[in-house]
């Protein structure tokens, strides 16, 4: 009678005495994945409503607790009312009844973790070796703050926007599509869709070349889905054509990522360069490399040209300024990521090896270096800015004081031009008070030149507040008559008769105006 042999790979793991080494290298890309999300949040660091959150926190905020910001929150709802983003986050927070920010700091990490499970899928579509994937994601790791061509965009920001999870989303999406699991494939595209359908969109055309240099023989620009990807090309002619003009045109002239005309010609280079790059990669035949390498290197050509050539068209004529808030240059987040995926899984492929001391001279500069870089960024703030830290004296803890020490229907009014100011490190003053505000001059025009209607409102606003710079009572007080402000955040020193301000700091005093005496 013969005795039936079966191997180590087929035997059922028992959980609870797994020590044999293959069983601990079944657990290392999760382990790994854990480990470089902590890398990446130390090196990249995460800050609290700044920068782009200052539009996407308030959202997240409000979906939680209906009852704040009850007034001059177009601004940013207008965002929230095309994905179910803030739904998704303020929901989470409320059901498991954890703090805002806690909640949003803990979404951070997930996206994180997300980003580097899609990565090591991904991937695993291209690369035969471990050693080549734990590379890709090292790079990815490192360059987490590149900015993409002349966008405006880096690849993963230090703070939760929607792009936080549409992006590991899109490589998912990627991954099961490059897998052939084409339902895991259009399941992550719909997510995608109800999160950020901008991106979406991008993915699914990206992924419509990917499937029609799928079935052609000629890895390299395949001239059908060239011809397919150049169809687009009359998306925007769908739309109402017309010069820009008013509050629109010089919002529009104020950012000159909008337009490719306006773009220097360096910022070329980071269009033209990975385009190339990506055409090598086709080229490339590597007993260490799957035909999806070259496929996808190939697809991503036609599928970068195109939207090119959209962003050309747009800024050709002021007949399209009206549309140029579609951005087509933003694709270029996707070439981007695949990009230096695969050039990471290269050089950890073919530099690298398996020389430890190899992957430190590498990784540890390149950390230490992109540290730095983003501690100079924010140059006022804790490196990763955990819920209940000491902020001392600033911005920040005069925003936290009106969190805690204002009504919830409390209308503010504050220098227009606040964020540019020193000390304030881009933190928004909605997204950390969780107070009404009247309109300020960097972010919330983002939101003009994306939803045109909120413009006379934000010149209003805006120009209301610039008027009471000269710190004269009747300006203040024409503020609460016209808006019905009842508080103002103004810098340090500012003296004027009739304010009386409960808090002040070495830079800000919260003020408001007495009340007069009978």
């Amino acid at each position: 009678m013969r005795t039936r042999h079966r191997s180590a790979a087929q035997d059922p793991v028992n959980w609870g005495t797994i020590t044999s080494l293959s069983h601990i290298r079944a657990w290392s890309p999760a382990l790994g994945i854990l480990l470089l999300t902590a890398v990446a949040l130390a090196v990249n660091g995460y800050h609290l409503g700044v920068d782009d959150a200052a539009i996407y926190v308030p959202g997240i905020k409000m979906a939680a607790d209906p009852s704040l910001f009850p007034a001059g929150s177009a601004f940013f709802t207008h965002h929230a009312n095309l994905t179910i983003f803030p739904n998704l986050i303020g929901l989470s927070a409320r059901l498991l009844h954890l703090p805002f920010d806690l909640a949003i700091i803990l979404w951070y990490v997930i996206s994180l973790l997300l980003l580097f499970a899609a990565s090591w899928d991904l991937l695993g579509a291209c690369f035969e070796s471990a050693r080549a994937r734990w590379a890709g994601l090292c790079v990815l790791c490192v360059s987490l703050a590149a900015p993409v061509a002349g966008t405006a965009l880096i690849l993963v920001d230090p703070y939760l926007t929607s792009r936080s999870l549409s992006t590991p989303m899109t490589l998912f999406a990627l991954a099961a599509f490059a897998h052939k699991r084409t339902r895991a494939a259009v399941l992550w595209v719909l997510a995608l869709t109800v999160i950020h359908p901008q991106m979406a969109f991008y993915a699914i055309t990206a992924l419509g070349c990917i499937a029609i240099a799928q079935v052609s023989t000629r890895p390299f620009a395949n001239l059908a889905a060239a011809r397919a990807a150049a169809s687009m090309l009359a998306l925007p002619l769908s739309f109402d054509l017309e010069p820009a003009h008013g509050i629109y045109k010089e919002i529009l002239q104020s950012r000159a990522y909008f337009l490719v005309s306006s773009w220097q010609w360096y910022e070329w280079i980071g269009v033209v360069a990975p385009l190339v790059l990506l055409g090598c990669f086709s080229r490339l035949r590597l007993s260490t490399t799957k035909p999806v390498f070259q496929m996808l290197s190939g697809a991503l050509i036609p599928f970068g040209v195109c939207f090119t050539l959209i962003a050309i068209l747009l800024a050709s004529t002021p007949q399209f300024e009206s549309i140029a808030r579609l951005q087509p240059m933003r694709s270029f987040h996707l070439i981007y990521l695949v990009m230096l995926l695969f050039t990471g899984a290269l050089i950890g492929e073919y530099v690298l090896r398996d020389a430890v001391w190899r992957w430190c001279a590498l990784f540890v500069p390149l950390f230490v270096g992109m540290w730095a870089q983003q501690a100079r960024a924010f140059p006022n703030s804790p490196h990763i800015e955990v819920p209940g830290l000491s902020y001392g004296s600033g911005w920040v803890p005069a925003l936290l004081w009106i969190r805690g020490h204002t009504p919830k229907n409390a209308l503010f009014a504050l220098d227009p031009d606040y964020l540019a100011s020193a000390g304030v490190d881009l933190h928004g003053f909605r997204a950390i008070a969780e107070r009404s505000a009247l309109a300020d001059e960097l972010k919330d025009s983002g939101a003009v030149s994306l939803f045109p209607q909120l413009g006379s409102q934000w010149k209003r606003e805006v120009m209301a507040q610039k008027a009471w710079r000269a710190s004269h009572y009747r300006n203040y007080a024409t503020l609460v008559a016209r808006y019905g402000v009842q508080w103002f955040v103004v810098p340090e020193p500012t003296t004027v008769p009739g304010l009386t301000c409960p808090y002040q700091n070495h830079d800000f005093r919260v003020c408001t105006i007495a009340p007069k005496s009978n």
